[in-house]
């Protein structure tokens, strides 16, 4: 079991690096006008998004198989659970985000996606937290 656990944190810790950096590339894409800048974003983004889907997907595989394995034991796991439902929620918003910056339709200015970006870091220390700590 502890491969597993091993296995869970890499693709967790490869999966927070792609939440941490592109809401980073949303704040540039925000910034900048000219055409050659927004092209490479919109690459550099759509990459990412793309790369992210299967780091999230074993680190949810491999937590579950911990799951399966330990069980359900405390009320800090129930908490755990709800914040990494809240991190789905927002890398799935990160992809609906996306996509309005590549359709030109993005109402948000830079400073608002400087605060998005800051979402993943509470939910990140929040989690940790609960894993090791067990408050509950």
């Amino acid at each position: 079991m502890l491969w597993i656990k091993a296995l869970h944190i890499v693709f967790v810790t490869s999966w927070f690096a792609g939440l941490f950096y592109l809401p980073r590339l949303f704040v540039n894409h925000a910034m900048v006008s000219d055409r050659a800048t927004l092209d490479r974003l919109e690459l550099m983004e759509q990459k990412l998004y793309r790369f992210m889907f299967p780091l999230a997907l074993l680190a949810l595989v491999f937590g579950v198989w911990l799951w399966l394995g330990y069980g359900i034991t405390g009320g800090w796991l129930h908490a755990k659970l709800f914040l990494v439902l809240g991190l789905i929620a927002y890398h799935l918003y990160c992809g609906k985000l996306m996509q309005e910056l590549k359709a030109g339709t993005n109402k948000r200015s830079h400073i608002w996606f400087r605060w998005f970006n800051e979402l993943p870091v509470l939910a990140l220390i929040a989690v940790v937290i609960l894993v090791v700590v067990k408050p509950f």
